[in-house]
């Protein structure tokens, strides 16, 4: 019983420290310009500030309908300027009738997120520009060795496509699809309102992500299993993420999802699945600010979205496995820098000398 109080408190003492860490990253970031200044002076108005509540809830209230209203005319956004706008447009209304530096802290804490989102869709033209080879044939036959010749996203839809008919499972897939251009934008924007240390945990987990996954793809553009097909070298594969808007009765959302991946996305983006590696990484966001063993049961969420790509001919295993990988070497890689930060800025501990609040070896704890 001791020992586990113990480590209670010992886990308690490095959240703690590692949020005050967080916490003076977040100040050092922000310039002094933007920084809300303490109070001073006679307190503020409480009609005055529940007449701003008010007319926040309002432009809420709006904003929600818009939404609403693009969404059944024209589908779910999946553009990543729309959806850069959408979530910053809704973070600003959380700064009106408050001084002009939140609506500044906004845009200033957004702007790197939304660049490399951004920069996705260009890294066609530099892979092309640096005269990198497509790879086709070599991952496709790694894919097939790993499964003793079979490829498994022939194998699915050899068993689960028909092509007349829409079912329940392709609806599933192209909702867990659909997740990944809402996940993360949607999961840092509650971050970001509810704790701006955490926002900055994930957000820089999402941006190290990115930039690597991004570089990939320049030094090594790979053609995805819809697209080897076209090309002869597999039976063929549909590409199939959009096809359950159709079961959904959601026919415009089909056609702006299909269009979105021919105009808008890089086609030879699969190594890694950045789809896989970010639902990874929304997965570990949750789940370390809970405590519950249950907490584990988030690992579905990765594991349906890559069972979901596979499915539809986005990627091969072999993508999905290097996302996951890739996810996990971003976290515990910052991890240990952040923890690193954390000890150079305790400075060395004296011999002998016990922190506030440390429980030693064997001795009970109040708690």
């Amino acid at each position: 019983m001791a020992a586990r109080r113990l480590r209670s408190v010992r886990g308690s003492e490095e959240h703690a420290r590692q949020h005050a860490d967080l916490q003076h990253t977040v100040d050092l970031i922000t310039p002094h310009a933007l920084r809300e200044p303490r109070p001073s002076g006679p307190p503020p108005d409480p009609q005055a500030e529940q007449r701003w509540r008010r007319i926040r809830r309002a432009a809420y209230v709006g904003y929600f309908a818009v939404l609403v209203v693009i969404v059944i005319e024209t589908g779910v956004p999946t553009s990543r300027p729309a959806l850069a706008a959408i979530v910053i447009s809704g973070l600003l209304l959380t700064s009106i009738g408050h001084s002009w530096r939140k609506s500044a802290q906004v845009v200033l804490d957004w702007l790197p997120f939304t660049g490399v989102l951004l920069l996705y869709d260009r890294t066609r033209g530099v892979a092309d520009a640096l005269g990198v080879p497509l790879h086709e044939k070599d991952v496709l036959d790694a894919e097939k060795w790993l499964f003793g010749g079979t490829e498994p996203t022939v194998w699915l839809q050899q068993h689960l496509y028909h092509a007349p008919h829409v079912y329940w499972y392709d609806a599933l897939a192209t909702l867990v699809y659909t997740t990944h251009f809402l996940a993360t934008p949607v999961l840092a924007a509650i971050l970001w309102l509810r704790d701006r240390s955490q926002w900055l945990r994930y957000i820089s987990r999402v941006v190290v992500l990115a930039v690597t996954g991004l570089i990939t793809y320049c030094l090594f553009p790979e053609a995805p299993p819809w697209m080897a097909a076209q090309h002869g070298l597999s039976p063929s594969v549909g590409r199939l993420s959009a096809r359950g808007w159709i079961w959904l009765h959601a026919g415009n959302v089909n056609e702006t999802l299909a269009n979105a991946q021919k105009e808008g996305a890089n086609p030879v983006a699969a190594m890694p699945s950045l789809h896989t590696a970010f639902a990874v990484l929304v997965a570990i966001a949750i789940g370390w600010r809970f405590r519950s063993r249950w907490r584990w049961l988030l690992a579905l969420y990765p594991t349906a979205m890559g069972l979901t790509l596979v499915y539809c001919g986005e990627h091969y295993v072999l993508d999905v496995l290097a996302g996951v990988l890739y996810a996990v070497a971003v976290h515990l890689g910052l991890n240990a820098w952040e923890q690193r930060r954390a000890g150079l800025k305790a400075g060395p501990k004296e011999p002998g000398r016990r922190v506030e609040g440390e429980v030693s070896e064997g001795q009970p704890s109040s708690l």
